[in-house]
């Protein structure tokens, strides 16, 4: 009797821990979750494409050799651009990312070099960290990136979206991007189809933009549906 009782007692915990976010995971995908939408691709799409591009100064971006930022309070990073390296800091780890050598990228644990597995460990999951994270910062200045398609999309409440399709690069080849923007081109939002989301068309914020001591301009906070994602101080220098 005490084994089926404890037994009941563990099956009612696991449904109450579950079952509200089971629920909520429900709610969620059968309000947000869309298929991804099908464009026109061209002069028109590479056009609106252009026109973000120089409402952020892509001219300014490009010029920008070092950015510092924090990812959610948890990943901090300092990278060089010209120079391809980026150092990724969290917990008492810290990686030199070499983006154009990956073989001579560097691990370390209390400032320590680490090597063999656990540097290679480490150095995955930093690369991971980087791919996703600088996204989050600088995706409007990637629209042109070697392996992207662009589309023209007109939804149904009469909006034009500019869809950007990664066909290789990243982490995850594949995932598509529909933007939305101002009448100055500058983007505001845009939805996701990524295949590390289990929902697609996901909307994110692109907001609280700061316009950086290069003059590139990034943004410092989104809104993806009840979280916030910050940015930290996000600096940019030539």
């Amino acid at each position: 009797m005490k084994i089926k009782k404890l037994l009941k007692i563990i099956a009612g915990v696991v449904i109450f821990l579950t079952l509200p976010s089971l629920l909520f995971f429900g709610f969620v995908y059968f309000k947000y979750n869309e298929d991804l939408p099908t464009g026109i691709e061209g002069k028109q799409a590479d056009a609106l494409a252009t026109k973000m591009l120089d409402a952020l100064d892509y001219v300014a971006y490009k010029k920008t050799n070092y950015i510092e930022w924090t990812f959610k309070r948890k990943h901090h990073y300092q990278w060089l651009k010209t120079e391809g390296i980026c150092y990724v800091f969290w917990e008492t780890y810290k990686v030199e990312l070499d983006l154009n050598n990956p073989s001579e990228s560097k691990a370390y644990i209390h400032g320590f070099r680490v090597h063999d597995e656990q540097e290679t460990n480490l150095i995955e999951k930093a690369t991971t960290f980087f791919n996703n994270d600088s996204f989050w910062l600088v995706a409007p200045y990637k629209v042109f990136d070697k392996g992207t398609k662009r589309f023209i999309v007109s939804t149904k409440k009469g909006e034009q979206g500019l869809l950007v399709t990664y066909t290789s690069g990243g982490t995850t080849p594949g995932d598509s991007y529909l933007w939305f923007l101002d009448d100055s081109g500058k983007p505001n939002r845009f939805k996701m189809w990524a295949d590390i989301l289990p929902i697609g068309g996901l909307e994110a914020s692109w907001e609280n933009w700061t316009t950086t001591e290069s003059g590139a301009q990034l943004p410092t906070f989104h809104k993806l549906l009840f979280l916030g994602l910050e940015m930290g101080d996000v600096k940019g220098t030539k």
